[in-house]
């Protein structure tokens, strides 16, 4: 079981842009998904914008993007990132989540995501946006 933590940018509008830009320049394995892949946006604008990129770069750093849906804010400078702890952890990640969360407000509880995994996000108390996903754990 590992457990990774990442920078996670957001973008309105400009998620594909960047990171086609970001992989042209370190290289690596980029993937993208659309919202319109998990039907998580009633607004149809929305469909080909990036629900989530994960750019993985040849050192193993990864980095991970997404337009921010329009129902929800955006301002440059105030949540144009969030951390971003993910894997198949699932008691610690569980754990991490409820301990840095408190005090804080939470944006999604932690719960089943339409892509499978659990997911959930919160601002610290220090104001810190964080992201949580964990997947199933893998059986070998």
């Amino acid at each position: 079981m590992a457990i990774t933590l990442s920078p996670y940018l957001n973008f309105r509008d400009q998620a594909e842009a960047a990171v086609t830009f970001y992989h042209s320049v370190t290289g690596g394995d980029l993937t993208m998904s659309r919202y319109s892949e998990f039907g998580v946006s009633d607004d149809p604008a929305e469909g080909d914008k990036i629900m989530h990129a994960q750019l993985i770069l040849p050192s193993g750093l990864i980095l991970m993007a997404a337009d921010v849906p329009n129902r929800m804010e955006h301002a440059r400078g105030v949540n144009d990132a969030s951390v971003a702890l993910f894997g198949d952890d699932e008691e610690e990640l569980t754990r991490l989540y409820e301990g840095l969360s408190e005090g804080g407000t939470i944006g999604e509880p932690l719960a089943k995501a339409p892509w499978g995994d659990s997911f959930g996000s919160f601002t610290d108390r220090f104001g810190v946006d964080w992201l949580v996903n964990i997947s199933p754990a893998s059986r070998d």
